[in-house]
């Protein structure tokens, strides 16, 4: 349940609502602020509130996590850049070499990483590696590389020949590897493409067991989805929050709240947004209680996504044209919400894996 929260994330709720509500809000609408310098402040104050390290934590509580992400939503300022710390991600508990040469220095912000797990449409083959001794060789290309064009270093999914997959740490300055485009999608996110020819990396780069690299990425692409997620009800209830404003200002002739067509519309948003938030909060327990949870971040993800989708298109037919000028709050976050249901996999993909996981593999719960 979103409510019954126990008392130290209700202080933890209270706390991120202050720092929300006026300086992260007046740095995201401080429009001649540079974006480096806007998140260097950023960081500065989730830093001095507490908030940076929570992504960094041993073990972090997935209730943690979704309290103060919804929280960030809510108040308009979750997608600012600096609000959380690097994770250690793939690299979790990782031992030596790769625990002092990559994942201390990535949580220390001095190296950036990139996840690289889809290939391009027109890729002959999945990314591949021969073993060559104590080195395995690496051949293919990814696509959709999140924070690749910035990144120090790659972790990426490798099908090692004899072996199975496997997830192995690239440095990109390596001989053979090519970054081949930057782009930016609609909602003005980064991401780039890499190729790999010949590339030369020590075995000890492998992370974890022989064939274990898929389920390792999935599982790193689960909280992934819980954290998107927690960013849509937030950015829903966002969004109700700004419907109601407009709909009570008064008007020549009343205020809209007063007509029943407009009534029953908000009410149906107001449901769906319960709705959804107690899928994401029921699936955060689940996760914090140690059960297996890949189908329900999934479900999740998907249901979220999808209502806040639905959510952001009425509140722009409610509000009228002015919300679609470039620049409006509601601009933005249709631009943002709708490549959410694309982000770690587009929703109709996921919905034959919610599928799968229970009719070939006995996973998931209602």
């Amino acid at each position: 349940m979103p409510d019954c929260l126990p008392p130290d994330l209700t202080r933890l709720r209270d706390q991120v609502a202050d720092l929300a509500r006026e300086p992260l809000a007046r740095l995201r609408d401080a429009t001649d602020l540079p974006p480096s310098a806007r998140a260097a402040q950023v960081r500065a104050l989730s830093k001095a509130a507490g908030l940076f390290g929570l992504t960094q934590a041993a073990e972090p509580s997935e209730l943690t996590l979704l309290v103060a992400r919804e929280t960030l939503a809510l108040h308009g300022v979750g997608h600012l850049p600096g609000l959380f710390g690097p994770e250690a991600g793939l690299l979790e508990g990782v031992g030596e070499p790769l625990r002092s040469s990559h994942l201390l220095p990535l949580l220390a912000g001095d190296k950036r990483g990139g996840f690289a797990f889809t290939e391009p449409a027109d890729a002959a083959r999945p990314t591949w590696a021969e073993v060559e001794g104590d080195r395995l060789v690496i051949s293919g290309q990814k696509s959709y590389v999140t924070g690749g064009a910035d990144a120090d270093f790659l972790t990426a999914l490798v099908e090692v020949v004899g072996q199975g997959p496997a997830m192995v740490v690239i440095d990109t300055d390596l001989p053979g590897v090519t970054l081949t485009r930057r782009f930016t999608s609609l909602d003005g996110s980064h991401h780039a493409a890499f190729s790999f020819d010949q590339v030369r990396v020590p075995r000890q780069h492998a992370i974890g067991a022989p064939g274990d690299g898929r389920s390792r990425a999935l599982g790193k692409i689960s909280a992934v989805r819980r954290a998107i997620a927690a960013d849509a009800v937030g950015t829903a209830a966002w969004i109700i929050d700004r419907v109601a404003t407009e709909l009570q200002r008064e008007r020549r002739g009343g205020s809209r709240a007063a007509s029943e067509r407009i009534r029953l519309r908000y009410g149906e948003m107001r449901i769906q947004a319960y709705a959804a938030r107690a899928t994401v909060y029921r699936t955060a327990r689940l996760a914090d209680a140690g059960q297996e949870v890949v189908n329900e971040s999934i479900a999740a993800k998907v249901f979220a996504t999808e209502v806040a989708n639905q959510l952001v298109d009425m509140a722009v037919q409610l509000v009228g044209g002015e919300a679609l000028v470039t620049g409006h709050p509601l601009e933005q976050a249709l631009r943002r919400l709708r490549a959410l249901r694309l982000t770690e996999g587009e929703s109709d993909t996921l919905r034959v894996n919610v599928a799968r996981g229970h009719l070939d593999l006995g996973r998931g719960r209602l």
